[in-house]
């Protein structure tokens, strides 16, 4: 086969890949695979971290990673897992991460928080290491009634191509942390309904044609506002957010029809700033603390996270609340339409953010 064809079918077999997040079945982690601990941090945040590789077969949601936790009810715990992974073919496998915690019963609670994208193969040299793609997930996890919870890394692959593959979690660079102690005070935002395929048009896009030119998550996608209340003894406060893209070219499963305007290749950039803003006793801004970057989302990726980011965000007295308000703009530069990814089956998040309170 001539390298031409070999690129042909490689892109025509990942032309109908879509980020799958319907439940697989779940290989349970094998202990040996279980590193120690160590606690990092004024917050008292335990890290384990994954001693061997473990393969990650196409179609199994495998959970590399747990933590168990005894909780009151309404105490909550701040997760965060990376997940870095190899592949073993150049073609393209979709990697799909998931931070969850499940009560005595088995049960998920309250939300499954996850992140996607294409590995783009063992070849690929777009990554900070070469064939290593690394992914996050982040979860506010709140006790809804006392007892024993666990806490649980997964990765999924996926993909249409033939043959024998499969991805594997890289030992120590992948990793579960989770807090120690009450995360007093703290806040999950996430954004609404948003399927695979969107059959019934529920997503949020911006782009060309029928798309918005611009949004702001958490704040006009149907999202109700919430305005957090920092805690009264914190001394400072943080915020993250993770914004899932998806681009919509021609032939994805991942988009509604309207949406795909132009064939696989096109590619998208999009201007992101994320803004957590201190309100005046008027409920209009007193202080907007945000950081800004511009994304290349790639149709050979399909799916990319951004991750941001603001710490040790003091409480200006002056503004007169301790009242803050979260939100993501994102604006279509230019190239393919893009989804912004919500929740999926009811359960499953992959745009969120969290605030934090930090006492010292």
């Amino acid at each position: 086969m001539t390298t031409t064809t070999t690129t042909f079918v490689r892109r025509a077999l990942v032309a109908v890949l879509a980020m799958v997040l319907v439940s697989f079945w779940s290989a349970r982690a094998d202990a040996a695979n279980v590193g120690g601990t160590g606690v990092t941090g004024a917050d008292s945040i335990t890290r384990v971290t994954l001693a061997a590789g473990r393969d990650i077969p196409p179609g199994v949601t495998v959970d590399l990673l747990r933590r168990t936790m005894i909780l009151a009810a309404g105490e909550k715990r701040y997760l965060r897992g990376r997940l870095e992974a190899t592949s073993s073919t150049t073609g393209i496998v979709g990697l799909t991460q998931r931070v969850r915690c499940l009560n005595a019963a088995g049960a998920t609670v309250p939300v499954v928080a996850a992140s996607a994208r294409n590995h783009e193969g063992s070849d690929a040299t777009t990554y900070a290491i070469p064939g290593h793609l690394p992914l996050y997930a982040d979860l506010l996890l709140t006790a809804p009634t006392a007892g024993v919870y666990t806490c649980v890394l997964q990765g999924t692959a996926y993909s249409t191509l033939p043959g024998t593959y499969h991805l594997t979690a890289v030992a120590g660079s992948t990793w579960l942390e989770a807090d120690d102690t009450d995360r007093t005070g703290a806040r999950w935002w996430q954004n609404p309904a948003c399927e695979s395929a969107d059959l019934t048009g529920a997503c949020t896009y911006v782009g060309g044609g029928p798309a918005r030119r611009d949004a702001w998550v958490f704040y006009d996608d149907g999202t109700p506002v919430h305005q957090w209340q920092a805690h009264p003894d914190a001394a400072t406060v943080s915020a993250r957010a993770n914004v899932e893209l998806t681009t919509c070219y021609q032939g994805t499963s991942s988009c509604s029809d309207a949406m795909e305007a132009y064939p696989r290749g096109e590619n998208a950039v999009v201007d992101t700033r994320f803004e957590f803003i201190q309100l005046d006793t008027t409920g209009h801004a007193c202080r907007t603390h945000s950081t800004s970057a511009r994304r290349t989302v790639t149709d050979d990726a399909h799916h990319s996270v951004g991750y941001s980011a603001l710490s040790g965000i003091p409480i200006d007295s002056a503004c007169g609340t301790r009242t803050f308000l979260m939100r993501v703009y994102v604006k279509h530069v230019s190239g393919q339409t893009v989804k912004i990814d919500g929740v999926q089956s009811g359960i499953t998040s992959l745009t969120n953010g969290i605030a934090l309170n930090h006492f010292s």
